[in-house]
């Protein structure tokens, strides 16, 4: 490649607004049928089948949610259609349709958006949904990403986060604190390199945990499951800030208690291991690293039977009276509360 073309980018002014939205959406192609009219028009139509909608929206912002020092523009793409399906997900509903805003300074070339925009068709495929609108605009710093994420289901189907009653089971859908891990060692990786250069992040080893953080997934596959083996659960919430928050807004939304079992609370090796080297507790990173992006429910005890026979999924705890607390029963025999504010794990000898 001669050095005439080498990082040659193009300015999104050349383009214009609308020259820039024609370019980005260009190779749109719609799967749903509930998707009449998408891209191109004032607003996107979107067909009624005698379901309710549900809708939640998600904003991230560079610099507070996302560090383009290490969070590839493909990657941030992807993650920032899934947060938004897996609020979709936790509703137990189908996403559908999702539309993409995104506000840019003039440090983004078209190059740099196509990117973006890769990693955003790439999710879409993936989760089969159409991108059906948004929006482009200039932003004096930095760049900005909302998505909306729209889904149906039965209104008989609709799980929200109140519906848990004492001696429901707490369950989970996979491994926790992976994300977080993933986190501090690209955020180590960036204060070596901007110390030292030349030196070379040390990744090779931390692959799973990075790919957790940069590249998440939502359960579409256990919303699946729950249709197929005719489970409703009583309460449902994605965990994005944390097992610990999210078990707070469960008991909170529902008037309930609740114990989490430590030694029950699913931790992937790596995410022990790496937690150690950082002398962090891994359970302390499960319970509050966050952006995890698993389904936390819970489920009538009559229902038992059928989660066995759920892949990836792990049972916890179970909810209580609300005058008991929330509580995590430790591996030594212990009972720590949970609060709000957090909780402060003491290793036991």
């Amino acid at each position: 490649m001669s050095n005439n073309t080498y990082n040659t980018f193009t300015d999104v002014n050349t383009l214009g607004e609308f020259g820039l939205i024609r370019d980005l959406t260009a190779e749109i192609r719609h799967c749903q049928p509930t998707s009449l009219l998408g891209v191109g028009d004032d607003a996107a139509v979107i067909k009624n089948t005698g379901e309710v909608t549900v809708v939640s929206t998600d904003m991230l912002v560079e610099g507070i949610h996302f560090d383009l020092m290490y969070t590839p523009l493909k990657h941030l793409g992807y993650k920032s259609v899934v947060v938004n399906l897996s609020d979709i997900y936790a509703m137990n509903a189908v996403p559908a349709q999702v539309t993409v805003s995104i506000a840019i300074s003039n440090k983004y070339s078209v190059e740099a958006l196509r990117e973006l925009y890769d990693g955003i068709y790439t999710a879409c495929r993936m989760y089969q949904v159409d991108l059906v609108g948004g929006d482009t605009t200039s932003s004096p710093k930095g760049m900005t990403i909302s998505v909306t994420a729209i889904g149906q289901a039965s209104q008989a189907d609709i799980v929200t986060r109140k519906g848990a009653r004492p001696g429901d089971i707490i369950c989970v859908t996979g491994d926790l604190g992976a994300s977080y891990l993933g986190l501090q060692i690209l955020e180590r990786e960036k204060q070596v390199y901007l110390a030292h250069p030349g030196v070379q992040p040390e990744l090779e080893k931390s692959q799973y945990l990075i790919e957790r953080q940069l590249k998440p997934e939502a359960q579409a596959g256990a919303v699946e499951y729950f249709r197929k083996a005719s489970i409703r659960p009583t309460s449902m919430i994605d965990i994005s800030d944390g097992l610990a928050s999210e078990v707070m807004h469960l008991c909170s939304q529902s008037g309930t208690g609740a114990f989490i079992e430590e030694g029950k609370v699913p931790i992937h090796p790596d995410t022990e291991r790496t937690a150690l080297e950082f002398n962090l507790d891994p359970i302390t990173c499960a319970l509050h690293g966050g952006e995890d992006y698993e389904l936390l429910f819970t489920i009538n005890e009559k229902d038992l039977d059928k989660i066995r026979f759920m892949p990836e999924v792990f049972i916890i705890g179970e909810m209580t009276e609300a005058s008991e607390g929330v509580n995590l029963h430790t591996t030594g025999g212990n009972i720590h509360p949970i609060t709000a504010q957090g909780w402060n794990h003491f290793r036991e000898s």
